[in-house]
């Protein structure tokens, strides 16, 4: 039986029952030619499918998409989330949350768009009641799903990338992904990040709206591919020495 660490991620796609095809024969070959990448991260999506809760949360999105795709340069990066504000959230998650986009910004050709939250008060049936329903705070990500889709048309109608790799699962993104490898014939890979082993890992949940469009379709990713596309638990930039938040790193 071969070790986790020495599994491909294309080979560990398929031991998963997700149906990739072996690396030699991947949709996205093209001769000797190497194709240049643009990398498409839905960050809260990538956070709640493999990250939330792992001492892995401190990942470098470019160093994982060269990893699972070894035959591209990936050679620039967009990352979609929102800032959480103090009605979103909590001081502590801000300032984590801080901490990596500065992380996050030391990469060359990386750029964060940001979306916003929505928050609002609204009530909520209870398991137990009395009393029936109670008041909460929800708060909802906003923009990033729609800011997403109109930088891949944009930059991928503009000639502007070859080939675009999207991590997410977001299902709502099938459309622009389709109006792409369809009618345009554009190549879009799509990674969908739930993590595929490791402790406390999630129920796996499949996209067939995804798969059923992109050019290739990955569904998961391993915890030795997370492992091994991590920031250096202390960086620098140009504002000085910094680290990753307490629990973000083994």
């Amino acid at each position: 039986m071969q070790d986790e660490h020495s599994v491909t991620s294309l080979q560990a796609d398929s031991s998963a029952g997700r149906g990739a095809a072996p690396e030699g024969v991947a949709p996205f070959r093209s001769g000797d030619k190497r194709l240049t990448a643009r990398v498409y991260v839905d960050g809260f999506n990538l956070y709640f499918g493999a990250l939330k809760g792992t001492p892995l949360r401190w990942l470098n999105p470019v160093a994982l998409a060269s990893k699972l795709f070894p035959k591209f340069c990936c050679e620039s990066c967009k990352y979609f989330s929102a800032r959480v504000s103090q009605e979103a959230g909590n001081e502590a998650q801000g300032s984590r949350q801080s901490a990596y986009w500065r992380a996050l910004r030391t990469v060359d050709r990386l750029d964060i768009i940001e979306g916003h939250f929505h928050v609002r008060s609204t009530w909520a049936r209870t398991a137990h009641p009395p009393p029936d329903k109670i008041e909460i705070i929800r708060a909802e990500e906003k923009g990033s799903d729609v800011n997403l889709a109109s930088h891949l048309l944009a930059d991928s109608l503009s000639g502007e990338v070859e080939l675009s790799i999207i991590i997410t699962g977001d299902s709502d993104l099938a459309t622009p992904i389709e109006m792409l490898t369809g009618r345009f014939g554009r190549k879009v890979g799509v990674i969908n990040p739930q993590r595929l082993s490791g402790p406390n890992r999630r129920r796996c949940r499949g996209s067939g709206r995804l798969k059923s469009v992109a050019t290739y379709y990955r569904g998961g990713i391993t915890w030795s591919q997370l492992r091994q596309s991590q920031f250096p638990q202390e960086m620098k930039d140009a504002h000085g020495h910094f680290c990753a938040p307490d629990g973000w790193t083994e």
